[in-house]
């Protein structure tokens, strides 16, 4: 046999046996490619390989890791839901309530001869209705600044001035809790913000401060830094982590007005002009700064 013919065998033998390797090859990615088609979506079934080679096994750890982030995704996608979902059931019996205690308030005004009586029961009938709409207007707000269409319009702004407007709008809910906040303010200090949206973050830390504080808050203003403190009956309570979630009322009372939804709010416009909103504890003292540019 000649020098040709020993040639033309090993030719053949070689290509002969790399059809085998890529036949087993195709075999194999048909194979992954059926068990990415058919698995359950839901399921921990992950990729293996027949063939140990190191492409192919690279191939699988990297399949395996797509599918790994894709559940947990889902799993935390799922959470979310079922928290929104948990969210709202709390947020139908707060509304519910105040509306069931002013209802029933006003039948005892129909059945009531007495007018001091009366005047009381109108009193609390009253103070329910607020409840309620404090609950729909965080609604209605946590829902605009969540629309995709929302847009802050930013401009020069004092903060001096649109925190002084919100603080005297508060005053009689500070005269019915009988205190006095001190307020330090910058008055020079002007910054980049919505004064529309400035404000509702201010009014929303008031309230937060109004609601579940337990001693009149200090309002700090330097510059762009606005610090809102104040004293509270069980720091042990508070999540400080999930302070600014949607819902999340500090060791699961829901006995004040509000839906939770204030210091969301707080953080999505914070968000939407450039600037921070952050929360510590130090203490028994709850600190929420807002930093704007």
């Amino acid at each position: 046999m000649n020098g040709f013919a020993l040639v033309g065998i090993a030719v053949a033998a070689f290509a002969a046996g790399a059809a085998l390797v890529i036949l087993r090859y195709e075999r194999e990615l048909r194979r992954m490619a059926c068990f990415l088609d058919q698995r359950e979506p839901a399921g921990n079934a992950r990729m293996t390989t027949g063939v140990r080679t190191r492409g192919m096994l690279s191939l699988a750890r990297g399949v395996n890791a797509e599918l790994d982030e894709l559940q947990d995704e889902r799993i935390a996608s799922q959470q979310a839901r079922q928290a929104f979902q948990a969210g709202l059931t709390c947020l139908s019996h707060d509304i519910r309530t105040p509306l069931a205690g002013a209802q029933g308030y006003l039948q005892l005004v129909e059945d009531e001869a007495d007018l001091a009586a009366k005047e009381r029961y109108l009193s609390a009938a009253a103070h329910r209705l607020y409840d309620v709409r404090v609950l729909l207007d965080d609604l209605f707000s946590f829902a605009q600044v969540h629309d995709p269409s929302f847009e802050v319009a930013c401009e020069p702004v004092r903060p001096a001035d649109v925190l002084g407007d919100v603080l005297a709008g508060l005053y009689p809910q500070f005269c019915e809790r009988g205190w006095e906040p001190r307020v330090l303010l910058d008055d020079e200090a002007v910054v980049q913000a919505d004064a529309e949206a400035l404000a509702r973050i201010f009014r929303n830390l008031t309230a937060n401060a109004l609601r579940h504080g337990a001693a009149a808050p200090v309002i700090e203003q330097r510059g762009g830094c606005v610090t809102f403190a104040n004293r509270v009956d069980d720091p042990d309570a508070i999540d400080i982590d999930r302070l600014f979630e949607r819902f999340y009322q500090g060791g699961g009372a829901r006995s004040s007005a509000g839906a939770g939804l204030g210091l969301a709010i707080v953080s999505q416009l914070a968000a939407s002009m450039g600037a921070t909103a952050a929360a510590s504890l130090e203490g028994d003292f709850l600190r929420v700064t807002v930093e704007l540019q």
